[in-house]
């Protein structure tokens, strides 16, 4: 089990079972929701996922059609982002999760699109667009 939360502790969550699919992403719309070189995420099943603490202090951005990034109200912590396409399936901001991480990054994503001032350091498998396999 996996516990996190927002900045100001306003929002907390859960998360029974694995992450899968965690990946670096570095296109300019997650480092611009991030603020950073890129965003780390993760995958998880939406049923595993619970709040048990300010669900109603999250406030959603539209960033593309269907697909929806929540956010603190009070801090603006990003937390998850939700795609009404798969709605069984919630995508974690890794940095609020408080808990240790087992597993591990399997890519950086959309590196064409990075910040060029960053210098990407690990061995990592690196693609210009999504991971195969998604």
């Amino acid at each position: 089990m996996y516990t996190g939360g927002c900045l100001c502790g306003a929002v907390r969550f859960e998360i029974h079972g694995g992450i899968r699919n965690i990946v670096f992403c570095h296109c300019s719309e997650c480092r611009k929701a991030q603020g950073s070189a890129f965003a780390s995420n993760g995958i998880v099943q939406a049923e595993r996922f619970k709040f048990l603490a300010g669900e109603d202090r999250l406030t959603a951005f539209e960033s593309t059609p269907g697909q929806y990034k929540y956010f603190c109200k009070v801090c603006g912590s990003p937390i998850l982002s939700r795609n009404t396409d798969k709605p069984d399936l919630v995508r974690v901001r890794l940095g609020t999760i408080e808990s240790d991480i087992v597993e591990r990054p399997v890519a950086h994503i959309f590196v064409s699109s990075k910040a060029n001032w960053e210098d990407i350091g690990s061995d990592i498998p690196r693609y210009d667009g999504y991971e195969p396999g998604r």
